[in-house]
């Protein structure tokens, strides 16, 4: 999978892109090789807004395109927000694929028992 770190009034650094690789490693895990992530990173300026710091994370699959988003006074804990949102739609959407495969009789379908 790969995975594009953007910042919008943010500092990209090595030390926040390995942290979005790693919770994000357990969703490459479960995805195509082919599918494309892109993680936003934002500070909100205004100063009434607590949780200023903001990741999003949108994750390109082949048919479907996921969301999260997730805010919180650090960037470190927003971007784990990000990460426990993903997982289960893409645990969802996996599983989803599978029943559709098996409902058709696809790859993977148990063969049925004749009695």
């Amino acid at each position: 999978m790969q995975i594009e770190v953007k910042g919008r009034n943010v500092p990209v650094n090595d030390e926040l892109r390995e942290l979005v690789e790693r919770k994000f490693r357990k969703v490459a895990a479960q995805v195509s090789d082919l599918a494309r992530m892109e993680v936003e990173l934002h500070e909100e300026r205004n100063p009434a807004i607590a949780e200023s710091q903001v990741a999003g994370v949108t994750l390109y699959l082949k048919g479907v395109t996921l969301h999260a988003k997730g805010s919180s006074r650090e960037m470190k804990h927003a971007i784990r927000l990000c990460a426990d949102e993903l997982a289960p739609q893409v645990k969802r959407h996996r599983e989803k694929r599978r029943r559709r495969r098996e409902a058709r009789g696809g790859r993977g379908a148990q063969p049925q028992a004749s009695h």
